[in-house]
């Protein structure tokens, strides 16, 4: 195809100088043409390419007729005197130039073009014979006057008389003064006369390495190799351009046998007749006809890329940086050219425009700015396509942007050093969604831990030991990274831009994920600390940071993270070259992780993991001092915390006495109201701040506790203030610090019915519990008729008889025509008539998500919750109508439940789509009734938000004509297992469960599914309900 193309290219261009060459005046001449002078190769030559806008237009070389410069040396040989003053005044008079030309005539013979050039309006030849840097051809015998009028210029009259005052004036090579001629010629070095078998390449980049050299481009081979003078001393040499490969010309075929090489003409460089040939000698024509048969063809757009770099540097002076030499003796380097009163990088020209590829092996010889720019115009140029990679596909990446996700907030945690936690300003105060994970864009701390975490066993190799010690010792600067964070960030406004997400995989090299929970979607962005202090460090804020410190790169300039090498296209922060930029000044000021130093050795007596009795044998030394400066290193609950005591290199875990918060029982999965709220409450107050404590005594299960305060305030009167706690008398109060103000403060919170008091009588005390723990004697039962299956424990229902209502208030409606763009716009949450596209049916359904820019068309796709049956799909905004008040108030129809006393493997886990197919096999395949008896309920999650959330039933479901119930049956088919015994658990549950068992002991027996491979261990953890603190005495 490339070859297509490029022959197509040529085509063109070849036409279009037919086409102007066709135009001829009536005496038969060619027609004067218009070109720009594009190389000099000697003081009466020159090549003239077309004014086009094409990659490749057509050159002409053009001798100027009738007159004859002195030569430059060749192989072996020395100047002509002035034939490089010559070739020189030629060169700064017309390279670059527009010129006007004719063809005068043409020698076959030799292959040239004779013809005559104006400069303006000036006759080329005619200035040069006037300065006396060329001679005018000596007049033809009288036999040949009419050879002379069909192959001599039309102006040379004007050329001998011009000719004629230069030798009187004793002009350029006519120059009369003793000496000049013999000054004239240049000195040249063996490697300007073709030996560069002399040249120490090394030595001359040894003594000029990073000096700006002086230089003339006399050939480009490929649009990166060069050959030159390097100046004052025209030692000639072959530059590589550094950092970039440009497609190579490959090699022409050379004539097979004898080849006719033109001599030296008697009369200069204009000739004529051919010179005599000389035959190539046996060892000659068989190193011929071996080029010949390994012809290579010029890769594409090799053309291109060639005359790219001729325009731009051939026959100019350019300068050199060397940067380099390759094992060829060749030397490397930059090369910058002249572009008005500026210098441009030849390289990175030649990148962009997609004509070359940056390369490592030469890039590593570069300086670090330069070699990012290269790499930046190259990603560039693939994103675009440019020439040589028009036909270029991007590898896969597990990254994708991230587009308009920007917010402010406050750090509430910093988990790592390179992930922090921040509170949504704009979500509301207690909501889970508030607290946002932001992984730090293109950045990578060390990890916190055990350093020898997932590090092969000691290596017996002495290099590959060294290399071991070097990871460990930068593994170990994961606590001070985060530590540098964290006394940084905790508590300060960021203004956060989320750029992109990336499905991350087990860290081990060469893991591959076997399952869900192996991988896992991460989302980054660039955090800014909105108002910098002076504690923040020496570096000024960028400009295009919108006056604030770039967190990572804070972080990178400290040597306490390293920046990640990204892929072409893979994602990255905006601030990437800054990034880039911090790094190398740490590595250079051997800062962090980059020195030779250790980090500090901290060793941590973790009391909160330890037994009872040694948090008791502690409780005297923190008792020896009233109060202690700790930090907050989690948050359980509202009341209940682990703390790190710096004097004492420990952790302990802490609980406010007297004072209790709503919690959460993480073994039933459901909390009580408002502990969502205490939780967020307390982690915006206090996590990860240095706060201070006083230590009163240690509970039974080996917490501490005592009083906290933050900036000198007891956290456990903020706690009560806002009706998120409430006090416990049977601590007593003449132990707890502030006792008479948090009863003031829990009286407050009761009269304004805060929080936890929402629903307080004076007279009646209230109960935290959730409704959910609380023993009935009787059970509630309903029959149902399941809608939906979601995995092999978890389903939707329906009340019988629920669906009558709503259904008739559908079929009374008229479903009018698909709403005018602008005039319906269904936001997330809200409840609209969806058609559902298995029965053609109009149901009430949720928004769950929409187009990111709004509706455009008809066809724009948003995702559906069906609320009264419990499915979900994607339906375009045609098919969707604006719901009436009347109907859009009522609640779902659609009950979530669960299977009670059973665990069911999840649809990622073994056996578990088959277990989903054989339980919607039980319910589904037949529009038959259940009775559900409800075991436990949770409301906590409020009303329904989408497909797998809201409220939650867990229930026994019982077939009422076999009498047995699903979740027996589930079992004895060997795809569910029995919950684990608690001794916490109630009379009801523990004889269900004794009940359950025989059926479970089938399927053990039978080896049935998740029994196949004999018995199966829980991993559930035995975990009792929270410990009442205080007691009887």
């Amino acid at each position: 195809m490339c070859s297509i193309y490029l022959y197509g290219c040529f085509l063109v261009l070849a036409l279009r100088f037919i086409v102007a060459e066709m135009a001829t005046s009536n005496s038969g001449t060619t027609s004067w043409l218009r070109g720009r002078v594009k190389a000099v190769p000697s003081g009466d030559c020159v090549v003239i390419m077309a004014i086009v806008k094409a990659d490749l237009p057509l050159e002409k070389t053009i001798t100027l007729a009738s007159i004859m410069a002195p030569k430059l040396a060749r192989r072996g040989g020395v100047d002509e005197p002035f034939a490089w003053d010559s070739r020189e005044f030629l060169r700064k008079l017309c390279l670059g130039k527009d010129v006007v030309f004719k063809v005068d005539y043409t020698v076959p013979s030799i292959g040239r073009e004779f013809g005559t050039v104006f400069l303006g309006d000036k006759n080329l030849a005619t200035l040069i014979v006037a300065e006396g840097w060329a001679k005018v051809r000596e007049p033809f015998q009288q036999k040949d006057k009419d050879k002379e009028k069909s192959e001599g210029s039309p102006f040379l009259a004007e050329l001998r008389a011009a000719e004629e005052k230069a030798k009187q004036l004793g002009l350029g090579r006519w120059s009369t003064v003793p000496g000049a001629s013999e000054a004239s010629i240049r000195d040249l070095p063996p490697s300007a006369i073709g030996d560069p078998t002399n040249f120490d390449a090394m030595g001359y980049l040894a003594s000029n390495k990073g000096k700006p050299i002086e230089a003339i481009v006399e050939q480009v081979r490929d649009g990166h190799s060069l050959r030159l003078y390097l100046l004052p001393g025209f030692q000639f040499v072959q530059v590589f351009v550094a950092g970039v490969q440009a497609p190579s010309m490959g090699r022409r075929a050379m004539p097979e046998f004898v080849v006719a090489e033109t001599e030296p003409l008697t009369d200069g460089s204009n000739g004529d007749a051919p010179g005599s040939g000389a035959t190539l000698t046996s060892a000659q024509r068989f190193a011929q006809s071996v080029t010949a048969a390994s012809e290579v063809p010029p890769d594409p757009f090799a053309r291109e890329a060639k005359h790219f770099t001729e325009i731009r540097v051939l026959n100019r002076d350019v300068r050199i940086v060397l940067e380099g030499v390759d094992k060829n003796n060749n030397l490397i380097g930059s090369v910058y050219y002249p572009d008005g009163d500026s210098a441009k990088d030849l390289a990175l020209d030649l990148v962009k425009n997609g004509f070359a590829k940056y390369v490592e092996w030469s890039g590593n010889m570069m300086e670090d700015e330069a070699k990012r720019k290269l790499k930046a115009a190259e990603l560039q140029a693939k994103k675009e396509r440019l020439r040589m990679w028009t036909n270029y596909q991007p590898p896969a990446s597990n990254s994708k942007p991230i587009h308009d996700q920007n917010f402010t907030g406050k750090v509430v945690e910093v988990v790592s050093g390179d992930c922090i936690i921040v509170a949504d300003d704009s979500v509301p105060f207690g909501s889970p969604a508030s607290e946002r994970r932001v992984n730090l864009s293109s950045i990578k701390a060390p990890k916190m831990g055990n350093p020898r975490r997932d590090v092969d066993p000691e290596p017996t190799n002495a290099e590959e030991r060294a290399k071991l010690n070097e990871l460990l010792r930068t593994r170990a600067f994961g606590r001070e990274a985060r530590e540098f964070l964290r006394t940084r960030l905790i508590g300060r406004q960021v203004n956060v831009s989320m750029e992109y997400s990336r499905k991350m995989t087990a860290d081990l090299p060469g893991a591959v994920a076997s399952s869900s929970a192996d991988s896992r979607v991460m989302d980054f962005g660039s955090a800014i600390l909105a108002s910098p202090s002076k504690n923040d460090g020496e570096e000024a804020p960028s400009a295009n940071q919108q006056g604030g410190i770039n967190v990572a790169e804070m972080l990178v300039s400290r040597g306490l993270a390293t920046v990640v090498r990204h892929r072409d296209f893979e994602e990255r922060s905006k601030y990437y070259d800054a990034l880039v930029t911090a790094e190398s000044r740490a590595i250079n000021g051997r800062k962090g992780m980059h020195s030779s130093k250790d980090p500090p050795a901290v060793h941590v007596a973790d009391l909160s993991m330890g037994s009872v009795k040694k948090a008791r044998d502690f409780l005297p030394f923190l008792q020896k001092t009233k109060r202690h400066t700790a930090v907050v290193e989690y948050v359980f609950s509202g009341h209940r915390f682990k703390l790190y005591i710096p004097k004492e290199t420990c952790s302990i875990a802490f609980a406010l006495s007297g004072v209790r918060a709503p919690a959460k029982n993480a073994a039933k999965n459901i909390s009580e109201p408002y502990a969502d709220e205490s939780l967020a409450f307390m982690r915006r107050k206090v996590l990860q701040r240095d706060v201070e404590i006083e230590v009163e005594t240690v509970d039974r299960t080996g917490t501490f506790l005592g009083s906290l305060y933050e900036s000198k305030t007891n956290v456990a009167l903020s706690l009560v203030e806002e009706g998120l706690a409430k006090l416990q008398t049977s601590f007593g109060f003449d132990r707890i610090p502030d006792s008479h103000l948090l009863v003031r403060a829990e009286q407050n919170a009761k009269q304004q019915k805060k929080k936890i008091w929402e629903n307080y009588v004076e007279g009646e005390e209230i109960s935290n519990g959730s409704s959910s723990t609380h023993e009935r004697k009787q059970k509630e039962t309903m029959k149902v008729v399941a809608t939906d299956v979601l995995s092999g424990g978890m389903f939707y229902v329906q009340k019988v008889g629920d669906a009558d209502v709503v259904q008739q208030k559908l079929g009374s409606l008229s479903i009018k025509d698909a709403p005018v763009i602008g005039s319906f716009n269904p936001a997330k949450g809200s409840i609209v008539l969806a058609h559902f596209s298995l029965d053609n049916s109009w149901n009430r359904a949720m928004i769950v998500s929409g187009p990111k820019d709004g509706v455009k068309s008809a066809s724009d796709e948003f995702e559906v919750f069906y609320i009264d049956y419990g499915n979900q799909e994607k339906v375009p905004y045609s098919c969707l109508r604006p719901a009436d008040a009347d109907i859009s108030s009522r609640p779902g129809l659609a009950l979530l439940c669960k299977l009670a006393h059973i665990k069911v493997p999840e649809l990622e886990d073994d056996c578990g789509p088959e277990a989903a197919e054989f339980l919607s096999y039980c319910l589904l395949d037949s529009s038959k009734e259940f009775e559900a008896v409800i075991e436990e309920r949770d409301t906590t999650a409020g009303k329904t938000k989408g497909r797998g959330t809201g409220s939650l039933h867990i229930v026994t479901l019982v077939d009422p004509t076999s009498k047995t119930s699903i979740n027996a049956t589930m079992l004895q088919e060997g795809f569910a297992r029995l919950e684990r015994k608690k001794r916490f658990d109630t009379r009801d549950k523990k004889a269900a469960l004794e009940k359950l068992e025989e059926f479970q002991e089938k399927a053990r027996k039978g080896r049935e599914n998740i029994w196949r491979y004999g018995d199966i261990q829980s991993d559930d953890d035995e975990s009792g309900p929270p410990a009442k603190a205080g007691g009887r005495r």
